[in-house]
């Protein structure tokens, strides 16, 4: 194993402070909230300052392809932040799985991403796991691509669509106006990161990746690994403001979050969060040093976080009592969020035996 820093850098810090400061400012909960009626103007205006503002849009893009050169280490800090506040913006499939395809290809379109001139999505289902079977769409002898794929995460967004397409025994990448495609929008149980059913019906696009599916594959292994911090992200939220909660809220003439039972709870919730952060940090890490134990770090990440992140956001629900049950309190938001990451890019279960096949661990008797 190589020499790996755990430590958080000024550099990481300084990012995550100013992820936060805007989103406290630009992020209102009432506006996120209102997309669940229909209203997604949150969405554009705040991707607009978090992408081009404050460059996140290029941040894993190399300086010499135009984008800010930065590790898995910051975009999973800025992810952190984008789950703490359930903030509506395609980070995640843009400027991290998009992203992550297109660096192993010749084309422009990187740059353009990390400009913000453009938005990518790659046309997979949200529940994509790196090692699971892969959608592919029909290509004709004249390029053009046909078919439907269902929930997928970002389109909505995009103005391009990264298309993965059977070419022979191999899978080729091509990029897709999205305005060459029928997009129709999902009811999701998560709004801020809404699906859409994506069809094709002779679309022509350009060729990115003759030989593209270990770069999809890179790309959704480097999505599992972040979407942890992401989780993290949305599981601190839920602790943190239940433990303010049952500081003020007060029964029997004291603090309700001074029973001894509230306490353990508590104390167990703020253990399992610490070791989640722990090790969605080492996913991130071993992402960014390439380190021979990034896959099994991914698959230990996404088999503990997302469990963690629903039980955090459950709690909170119980633990707020009745207010908690409100949809104007932003509680419901965080269980979505939490929720619909269960899922993303393969289920615990699904990155646990994985995880059993990368150690070797024998599968138990039936």
């Amino acid at each position: 194993m190589s020499d790996l820093n755990l430590l958080t850098t000024d550099v990481e810090a300084d990012l995550r402070s100013v992820v936060r400061d805007l989103l406290a400012d630009r992020c209102d909960p009432v506006a996120v909230t209102a997309l669940y009626d229909g209203d997604r103007s949150i969405v554009a205006e705040l991707w607009k300052v978090l992408a081009a503002d404050l460059g996140l849009a290029g941040l894993l893009v190399p300086e010499e392809r135009g984008g800010d050169g930065a590790t898995a280490v910051e975009a999973a800090a800025v992810l952190e932040e984008l789950g703490r506040a359930v903030a509506p913006v395609p980070f995640l499939t843009s400027a991290v799985v998009a992203t992550t395809v297109l660096l192993d290809s010749d084309s422009e379109l990187p740059a353009a991403l990390a400009a913000n001139e453009r938005t990518a999505a790659l046309l997979v289902p949200l529940s994509a796991a790196p090692h699971g079977a892969l959608p592919a769409l029909r290509v004709d002898a004249d390029g053009r691509l046909t078919g439907t794929v269902t929930s997928v995460a970002g389109a909505l967004e995009a103005d391009v669509l990264l298309v993965p397409a059977a070419a022979g025994d191999d899978l080729a990448v091509y990029a897709v106006a999205a305005a060459d495609a029928v997009l129709a929008p999902v009811v999701s149980l998560d709004m801020t990161r809404q699906l859409a059913d994506v069809t094709l019906a002779g679309a022509t696009g350009e060729l990115v990746l003759a030989d593209g599916e270990g770069a999809v594959r890179r790309a959704l292994a480097t999505g599992a690994a972040l979407l942890a911090a992401e989780q993290v992200g949305v599981a601190r939220w839920c602790l943190q403001t239940t433990l303010d909660y049952l500081k003020e809220r007060r029964q029997f003439g004291r603090a309700v979050g001074g029973f001894q039972a509230l306490k353990h709870r508590l104390a167990d919730l703020f253990a399992d969060v610490e070791s989640a952060d722990a090790a969605a940090r080492y996913a991130a890490v071993t992402l960014a040093a390439s380190d021979p134990d990034a896959e099994i770090a991914a698959a230990v990440a996404q088999a503990y976080c997302g469990d963690v992140a629903v039980r955090a956001a459950e709690e909170a629900v119980q633990l707020h009592a009745g207010i908690g049950m409100t949809w104007e309190h932003p509680l419901h938001l965080y269980l979505k969020r939490a929720k619909a990451d269960q899922i993303a890019l393969g289920t615990p279960g699904a990155h646990r035996a994985r995880l059993a096949d990368l150690i070797d661990l024998p599968a138990a008797p039936s």
